[in-house]
Parts: structure tokens; sequence; C-alpha cells
């Protein structure tokens, strides 16, 4: 299936099929952009395939937008990511896959949605850094992360943070002294929690911290991280990366 998109100046975005056949996009779905385009193109594949029953329309988001925003914060506040989640849905798309979701709750409410699995990157990562002790960064990750450290024969030691007085602390739970250690999570916003993770690590002995998202979206750059945090690992689900410090997986 070929198709073009036609973008005018006002933002609007319109899709026009050039070829038949069955539906299957990928896109970063990190934008609301995205979102319409896609949107765009699939009621165009509708319209032509009205009388095709079986045709097959596939999407991919490699990072979906609002993911982070998996429930009601705040009373009185949107649902973010089920907003989302029923605009996706109003498309109708036979199979919708999520690589690395921050939460079970967007395939709740993602209909015909799966997961793409990160273990593949955080694997050649690993094996790459000639196998490092994997840390898990809070509590909500360690369920994921201990069944990727069962997959490598790796050791894992988790950790968690909470804060006191508005200051983070962090425990640590294991031995990581002489040891090489890679954190693994699903996304980095700023990457703050990482540094302070990376630190406390140190400060007990680590000697090389890594890090690993999927995610890696870094808004404030990467001059604080590179205080302690060795060298980065992410795909380009987010954006491409151009530095030296970090060493990107392409998935688009």
């Amino acid at each position: 299936m070929k198709y073009e998109i036609k973008k005018f100046n006002d933002g609007q975005v319109t899709a026009k099929i050039i070829e038949g056949g069955n539906l299957d996009l990928k896109i970063r779905g990190n934008s609301y952009q995205d979102l319409f385009t896609i949107a765009a193109i699939k009621e165009a594949w509708d319209a032509e395939n009205a009388m095709h029953k079986n045709a097959v329309a596939t999407l991919t988001i490699l990072c979906l937008i609002g993911q982070r925003s998996d429930r009601r914060f705040y009373k009185a506040e949107s649902f973010d990511l089920k907003v989302i989640a029923n605009f996706i849905n109003s498309m109708k798309f036979d199979k919708v896959s999520i690589l690395h979701p921050h939460s079970p709750i967007s395939l709740a409410l993602i209909a015909n949605s799966e997961m793409i699995s990160h273990f593949q990157y955080v694997e050649k990562t690993f094996k790459a850094l000639g196998h490092p002790v994997l840390v898990s960064p809070d509590a909500g990750a360690y369920k994921t992360t201990h069944e990727i450290a069962e997959k490598l024969s790796a050791d894992l030691v988790p950790s968690n943070k909470v804060r006191i007085n508005g200051a983070p602390v962090i425990s640590i739970q294991g031995d990581v002294k002489g040891k090489e250690c890679l954190i693994v999570d699903d996304l980095a916003d700023g990457g703050r929690t990482f540094k302070f993770l990376a630190e406390a690590l140190k400060a007990q002995g680590a000697t090389k911290v890594f890090l690993y998202v999927t995610h890696a979206q870094f808004n404030y750059g990467f001059e604080e991280l590179k205080e302690s945090i060795d060298h980065v690992y992410c795909t380009n689900s987010f954006k491409d990366i151009t530095d030296t410090y970090v060493t990107q997986y392409a998935v688009l």
C-alpha cells in the first residue's frame, strides 16, 4: 500500500491512497500531529477498501504520547492517556503494536493492542558492556527488569527512591562494590533521577554506571548526566540523537 501526505499552511493534514493493499503504518506516535496524520491515512484507506473485507490495517507506535499519564492524578483533572487511547480506538485498526509502553494501562485502554518488547536492545547493551550488573531504578521497573535479568542470567540489584523533606533519598538493595552497573528503564524525561541513582551506586563502590532507556527524551541535555553516568544507550523511538555520549538503536 502506498499513500501521500499533504500539509497545509494552517497545520491541516490530508492523505491520499496511491496504491491499494493492506495498511501497515509505523510511526513515532509521540505527538498529536502523528496521531492526526495516521487518522487521515486510515480514513482514506477505509474509504478505498470499503468493499475489501479481507484487507488488514495494522499500526506500530514506537513512543506513545501521554503514556505516563496513565491515571487521573488529581480530582477534576483529565485522564490524558484515556483521551489518546479513545482517539486511537476510533480508527479501528486490526492490530496496534506499542514499543515498551510505560505501563500495562496503555494496552488495557487501546483495543487490539500488544507490546513490542525492548529486550533485544537491553541484550545488545548488556553484551556490549561485558555483562554488567542490572539495576532497576524503582519498584515500578523491578518486575520487568527481573524478567530481563533471568533471561540474560544477569545479576540484579533493586533500588528505590523516596523523598524526605523534598530531597530524594535512594536505597540500593545489593552489593555493587567493584562492579559495573547498567540501569534499565523505559523512558527518560530530564534524567535527573538516573543521575542521583548513579551517584548513589558509585558512592557504594560501583566502578562505572551506564544507562539504558527505550524512549530517550533528555529534554535538558546531557551535561548533568555526564557527571555520574558513563554512557547512555537508547532507541531512537522519541528522536534521533547525535552525541558521542549516546548509543542509539534504530527502530524507525
